[in-house]
């Protein structure tokens, strides 16, 4: 029998979740959680938490939690790279940097033929070593997130770093905020939400998705739109269903965009993340607290 967690609006969505599975509360205490990772080889999530400034970790093996990084220049969006280092976005020096293995940190991205990033949002790797990232306003927008400051640019694009060279390049120009990001399983779709609804109700709170080329995308079609609150962070998992954050829970789209599920949390949700050791636990930022719930579905993306 399903428990309360969860609402079933396809029968599709019935095969990716477990009767008597309950969400779990993992931990509370953020002002406003984002951007979480999963570390397989430590079996720890690290998280962030904007407005204190701090990112979290949190312990498969016992449940602790404990500070990872303090202060953390207001970092957003993390992801592990194939190498297993962290990449992080940060709002307050608006840069994306990458955490070696020996604790030292190499900055990515700070600016944009020459001009400052506006606050780097959230990340995601290709498996050819490009680091791809969108750059909304909310870090300058006020001191709640960073320090607020004119954007430089004078628009919020999506990026790619080079694997090789480093290099910058705008590959969507056309977003009011731009913000969580994901491609397919085969990585021949991008999915790029826009919350520029939070500026303004003439701006979108939708998530587009684009075909992807090599080191350039084309389309930009809108996927789904949300109803309530806005979509943030999402992930794709393996049969390439879209699971985003909104402000009812966490939404499951199949690939064809048609709704097919929520996971009721009480809070709004800013992200998720598929981990554990098997990579079927859906971990989940919802404002002041991170909770996780075990499905019947695996990362798209290994």
């Amino acid at each position: 029998m399903l428990t309360k967690d969860f609402e079933v609006f396809d029968a599709r969505f019935a095969k990716l979740i477990f009767g008597n599975v309950h969400v779990e509360k993992l931990y509370t205490g953020c002002r406003w959680a984002e951007g979480p990772a999963w570390f397989p080889a430590h079996r720890t999530l690290v998280w962030s938490d904007i407005p204190n400034n701090r990112m979290l970790r949190w312990d498969e093996t016992d449940g602790s939690v404990s500070v990872f990084r303090a202060p953390a220049d207001n970092s957003n969006g993390n992801t592990v790279d194939r190498q297993g280092r962290l990449v992080t976005c940060h709002h307050r020096t608006r840069m994306v940097t990458r955490t070696e293995h020996d604790g030292s940190r190499t900055v990515l991205a700070q600016a944009f033929k020459g001009r400052r990033l506006n606050s780097p949002n959230d990340i995601v790797e290709k498996s050819d070593g490009s680091l791809w990232f969108t750059d909304p306003s909310y870090g300058i927008d006020s001191d709640y997130e960073g320090d607020a400051a004119p954007s430089e640019i004078g628009a919020c694009h999506v990026y790619r770093i080079a694997p090789d060279t480093d290099a910058v390049t705008a590959v969507a120009t056309d977003f009011a905020k731009p913000n969580g990001l994901a491609f397919s399983p085969d990585e021949s779709l991008l999915y790029i939400a826009d919350t520029g609804f939070s500026h303004g109700e003439q701006f979108p709170r939708h998530i587009r998705v684009f075909r992807v080329h090599g080191d350039t995308i084309s389309g930009g079609e809108v996927f789904a739109t949300c109803d309530v609150g806005m979509f943030d962070g999402l992930r794709v998992d393996r049969g390439g269903n879209v699971w985003t954050s909104a402000g009812d829970g966490v939404r499951c789209y199949a690939p064809d965009g048609t709704l097919i599920g929520l996971v009721r949390i009480p809070e709004v949700v800013a992200n998720c993340c598929f981990g554990g050791s098997k990579r079927n636990r859906l971990f989940i930022c919802g404002t002041t607290s991170l909770y996780a719930v075990y499905l019947n579905t695996t990362c798209g993306r290994m």
